[in-house]
């Protein structure tokens, strides 16, 4: 099993979700979450003053799947989220030990 975690613009969102789910991805977590990375945050001007915005806004979306459907959720994250600008994000992919489904005590991928 694998935990699929992707930093993306927050714009991107609805297209990375409605993508996920094309492919019959049945769940995942969503935190707003605040950054930077080679971006090394941005400039910003309100009402006449400039100001530095050190950690910039992003979506980061954690999704849980089994190691056959890995690659495919990766390559439809990338699709959807790419702007070809700088700050499109990165996904970060995991090994999961195990899963246990409070409800039923399913554990493994059943429990996903």
């Amino acid at each position: 099993m694998k935990m699929i975690e992707a930093v993306i613009k927050p714009y991107k969102l609805d297209e990375v979700k409605e993508a996920l789910v094309e492919i019959g991805v049945q769940g995942m977590t969503v935190t707003e979450v605040k950054g930077f990375g080679r971006q090394k945050g941005s400039k910003e001007t309100y009402r006449g003053a400039e100001y530095t915005t050190d950690f910039i806004p992003k979506i980061k979306i954690e999704v849980y799947v089994g190691d056959k459907e890995a690659a495919r959720v990766i390559e439809t994250i990338t699709r959807a989220a790419k702007t070809g600008t700088v700050g499109d994000g990165k996904i970060f992919v995991s090994d999961i030990a195990n899963v246990v489904r409070i409800r039923t005590g399913e554990m493994g991928e059943s429990a996903l």
